[in-house]
């Protein structure tokens, strides 16, 4: 037995003892590398559902919960951090047609559960628990995407932590579950257009190999509602590149396909479709990887498009699909010294987010870039979720700081006027606290 020393507040000590580390087995395994050879004598770990890697994961897990067991301090730390963890917390609502959505978490739920109302004066009503998606609380909620009309909402799920995703739909005003039923999906929403949505998805694995294969080709489909997934139509696909990812969006206005390309976590390249168009082919529109692309909308026929392209704090600029080339972009918020790390579009204005002394900045914009104002926030700290609809007149935003747990704000897009509309319910008065920043220069 390994024995390891706790000491407590009052100085006592307890000595906790430790059950041998199972032995691992090494295999006889070697590839050669262009004339190198690289031992690999744990290549069997590799194969994660076999029985003696499970049996491998289980004695080393006993090992640890063994240890940690004994910690004498333990149960109180848990115990205080599920009464601090233990209050209701709630989302900022967003408009899809006639109701109003949120999430609330009584706070100790796994998942926040989806509330609408209709209008902000109707009754609430709970519109998808993912907590109820299974028995034993595996299955998380990933995404919920709301079709253009607002009629449908298609949302996605994972099983047991998987990367894979399936996505299914239902109806909003009665909340009625649909027959649609989407597998073997990873890394994808569903990006509405009429009756269907566009969604990115690999082929199917073979049976027993769904966690351990690489996954390669992924293409982009679209699915029609009420069709079985067999008769999705493929969109989108690029057999020269196996590993790349690609992802569908649609505008708001339903004209713009969007197919966003990327080799990994930096780097994009965007393609287009003028779906407006009958018969128009997907073209590129912003060639990758050595720069980050993001169409936020379309004002007509131009892409409003967010890149750190000659521009490493980013800039928003307009390009035009029939000729992208970046010596025609049109400038709509030029690159300042702040970061510009979002932008979102609400009730014909542009919402500029930026980080200003690692604070949250938020600069109102019409759809041209002439400035209406700078959004008085409620102080320093981090501030999200401007954006919105076309037609919306207001929408809900959140903001946190180092003293405050969580606020929603309701915000007027004419007036420009904040007002609170829900405080956190956190077991702590942090009135009387404020937060400040103080700056200081080096003599050197």
């Amino acid at each position: 037995m390994i024995a390891g020393v706790f000491a407590s507040c009052k100085h006592e000590q307890k000595t906790l003892s430790m059950m041998p580390y199972p032995e691992s087995k090494k295999s006889d395994v070697t590839d050669d590398y262009f004339g190198t050879k690289i031992a690999d004598p744990y290549r069997w770990l590799e194969n994660d559902t076999a029985a003696d890697t499970k049996a491998w994961v289980e004695a080393e897990n006993a090992v640890t919960n063994n240890y940690l067991s004994q910690i004498p301090f333990r149960e109180k730390i848990r115990s205080r951090l599920t009464e601090i963890w233990n209050y209701p917390k709630s989302s900022a609502p967003f408009r899809a047609g006639e109701y109003y959505f949120y999430t609330k978490n009584d706070g100790l739920q796994n998942q926040g559960v989806y509330y609408f109302r209709k209008g902000m004066d109707g009754a609430e009503q709970v519109f998808l628990d993912p907590n109820k998606l299974s028995e034993d609380g595996t299955v998380a909620l990933t995404g919920l995407y709301f079709s253009n009309d607002k009629k449908y909402a298609a949302y996605s799920i994972a099983r047991s932590g998987s990367d894979w995703n399936e996505i299914y739909v239902m109806e909003v005003a009665s909340q009625k579950k649909l027959n649609d039923e989407i597998k073997w999906v990873k890394f994808s929403g569903a990006a509405w257009r009429g009756d269907g949505f566009y969604y990115s998805r690999y082929d199917e694995p073979t049976s027993g190999t769904e966690l351990s294969n690489q996954n390669q080709y992924q293409k982009i489909y679209f699915h029609k509602l009420g069709e079985d997934q067999s008769k999705d139509k493929l969109v989108y696909e690029d057999k020269a590149h196996p590993l790349r990812y690609f992802g569908a969006s649609v505008t708001e206005d339903e004209r713009f396909l969007l197919i966003y390309a990327s080799e990994g976590t930096s780097g994009s390249e965007i393609y287009c479709q003028d779906l407006s168009k009958p018969g128009s082919k997907i073209t590129m529109l912003l060639k990758g990887f050595e720069n980050n692309y993001s169409v936020i909308d379309n004002v007509g026929d131009k892409l409003l498009v967010l890149t750190d392209f000659q521009s490493p704090k980013y800039r928003l600029v307009a390009v035009d699909p029939m000729n992208p080339d970046p010596k025609k972009w049109e400038m709509v918020i030029p690159e300042t010294g702040k970061l510009l790390e979002g932008v979102g579009t609400a009730g014909g204005n542009l919402f500029a987010s930026y980080l200003n002394n690692a604070s949250t900045q938020v600069v109102q914009f019409d759809m041209k870039g002439k400035q209406i104002r700078e959004i008085t926030l409620p102080g320093i700290g981090t501030a999200s979720g401007f954006g919105g609809n076309k037609d919306d007149k207001e929408f809900y935003y959140s903001f946190t700081n180092f003293t405050t747990p969580g606020e929603i704000y309701k915000y007027d897009i004419a007036s420009g006027e904040s007002a609170s509309y829900k405080k956190s319910e956190f077991k702590l008065n942090t009135d009387g606290y404020e937060t400040k920043q103080v700056f200081y220069k080096s003599k050197d």
